[in-house]
């Protein structure tokens, strides 16, 4: 199925998320603007919770590079902090995935930005389930998806990524307070 060049969020209706963006080779100078490609995060309680005063100033300078890539969905350089994100996941992902993962990854710009490691070390001082700067991304996450309506099931479903296997998927879920059915 071809996605619209920009797609609406079901219930935020001034958000908008560029599908069809231009692309770069990892470590290229060229950053995007982030309110050119995801527009009206500004105006998300959500993001406001993350950022509060700063929100406006932050966004406007918040860079994104955007690469083609088999894996991975959208993360922060351990660098200088700007997103990077999979123009295929854009292309071709779900929506509220992308929204939620936004709004996940946000949290993580904060983290950089105030001197926090966010690089995933797995298996150095915690797992990626029990990681406190995962488990405050993923807070702000789930709030923010039960604000939309989603339900435990739903939640879950998103959790389950690929570097995951189910068992830490459940885990995740019950360190953030999702009940898992299945």
């Amino acid at each position: 199925m071809k996605r619209p060049t920009v797609s609406p969020i079901p219930g935020l209706n001034s958000v908008r998320i560029m599908r069809q963006v231009p692309t770069t080779k990892h470590g290229s100078k060229t950053k995007r603007r982030f309110n050119n490609y995801f527009k009206g995060f500004e105006e998300v309680p959500a993001v406001r919770e993350i950022f509060g005063q700063e929100t406006d100033e932050v966004l406007a300078g918040l860079r994104v590079e955007f690469l083609r890539s088999r894996s991975d969905y959208i993360w922060v350089s351990d660098e200088d902090g700007h997103l990077i994100a999979n123009a295929n996941y854009l292309r071709d992902g779900e929506t509220r995935a992308i929204y939620l993962d936004l709004i996940h990854e946000l949290v993580h710009v904060k983290q950089f930005r105030d001197g926090r490691e966010i690089l995933l070390r797995i298996g150095k001082r915690f797992e990626y389930v029990d990681r406190p700067t995962e488990l405050e991304a993923y807070k702000h996450t789930i709030k923010e998806a039960r604000r939309l309506g989603m339900t435990d099931e739903e939640i879950v479903d998103y959790l389950r990524v690929t570097w995951l296997d189910e068992e830490e998927v459940r885990r995740l879920a019950r360190n953030l307070g999702v009940k898992v059915s299945r």
